[in-house]
């Protein structure tokens, strides 16, 4: 009697057994999604949105993100882009303001680092519109300068639980943007040459040393994701 038991107990076992792992599969296997906000450092102060993917499509392990930032980021030389873009004058004061809006769509790999127990590698493209404006009190000048700027970005973001529906968020990474363009008034500089009503004899080196459009950007930030 006491084998019959055991056996029947074994077979309960056995099945519940399986019927957990059906039903933790079919969980981990629902797609998921988080919105988030970050801020920190990109060049500057930055502050970015965020929304992200995970098992959206059966079989692929990597999560996509997708986020909106704005960095306040400083311009450049306003000095030198007043010579390169509009004329040599030296009067008035000189006041620069300088901000990008960044979008950046990422592939993250979860990865197994130190004592994290949710961190990602994150690899992707970035799209950046930077603008930086120069203003001369006094000297009648105030224009913008311009450029898109097409780039690549990685790095390793980790998640730390504060609740069932918040994480604290943790990225630190590097953002390259290729060169571009610049636009002010009515002059333009290119990375191939196709320079348009230029002065004196300045060329693209000359224009992309005196704007400080993205470049080479490291990225540090902190923020919060909830989860739906």
């Amino acid at each position: 009697m006491s084998k019959k038991v055991a056996v029947v107990l074994g077979l309960i076992l056995s099945l519940n057994s399986g019927l957990m792992a059906q039903t933790n599969s079919r969980s981990d296997s629902k797609a998921r999604f988080s919105a988030g906000l970050l801020m920190g450092y990109s060049s500057g102060f930055s502050v970015q949105g965020y929304a992200l993917a995970a098992n959206f499509a059966q079989g692929f392990p990597l999560r996509a993100r997708l986020g909106l930032g704005y960095v306040a980021t400083e311009p450049g030389d306003a000095l030198a882009a007043r010579r390169i873009f509009i004329n040599d004058a030296t009067n008035g004061v000189p006041e620069e303001s300088g901000r990008t809006w960044e979008l950046k769509l990422d592939l993250q790999y979860p990865v197994s680092l130190l004592s994290m127990e949710r961190a990602f590698l994150y690899g992707g493209v970035r799209y950046a519109r930077f603008t930086g404006n120069f203003k001369f009190v006094g000297g009648n000048e105030d224009f913008d300068v311009t450029s898109n700027n097409w780039g690549l970005g990685a790095g390793l973001e980790s998640y730390f639980r504060v609740s069932p529906r918040f994480d604290m968020v943790l990225t630190a990474g590097l953002d390259y943007f290729f060169s571009s363009s610049l636009s002010g008034h009515d002059t333009s500089y290119s990375p191939e040459g196709e320079d348009r009503n230029t002065r004196n004899d300045y060329t693209y080196s000359d224009a992309d040393a005196a704007i400080g459009q993205p470049k080479l950007d490291p990225v540090l930030m902190l923020g919060f994701a909830y989860n739906f």
